[in-house]
């Protein structure tokens, strides 16, 4: 596939730039009943994530291209297909190649809801 479906990309599910840590990126997300979320990007630039934490537990799974996780110090390149379970509280960052592409599930609010 070149690239998510478009009834995955609905303008009310986009995530607001401000809330996105680089501006070359192109995400939308999804939040359960229990507010839980879900969320996917498109990576338009080489990118690099700074450093951070969440209080909630974090799954990602790379579905094209390269995305390299850093946690506590130690870097796992994550290619098409490989996974990563992030603990809640690890402190972690990363950086990808353009055209990468990513979903990740959250166990709380990533996305602060705006509508």
């Amino acid at each position: 596939m070149n690239g998510f479906p478009e009834f995955m990309k609905r303008e009310a599910n986009k995530i607001p730039a401000q809330q996105q840590n680089t501006p070359d990126i192109e995400g939308y997300y999804y939040t359960a009943p229990d507010g839980s979320q879900m969320a996917f990007w498109t990576y338009t630039a080489d990118r690099v994530s700074k450093e951070h934490v969440h209080d909630y537990d974090e799954y990602m799974i790379c579905v094209e291209g390269e995305y390299t996780v850093t946690i506590n110090g130690e870097a796992t390149v994550l290619h098409a297909g490989d996974e990563l379970f992030i603990p809640k509280g690890t402190v972690q960052g990363g950086s990808c190649k353009a055209g990468t592409r990513t979903i990740h599930a959250f166990g709380g609010e990533r996305v602060k809801c705006t509508k």
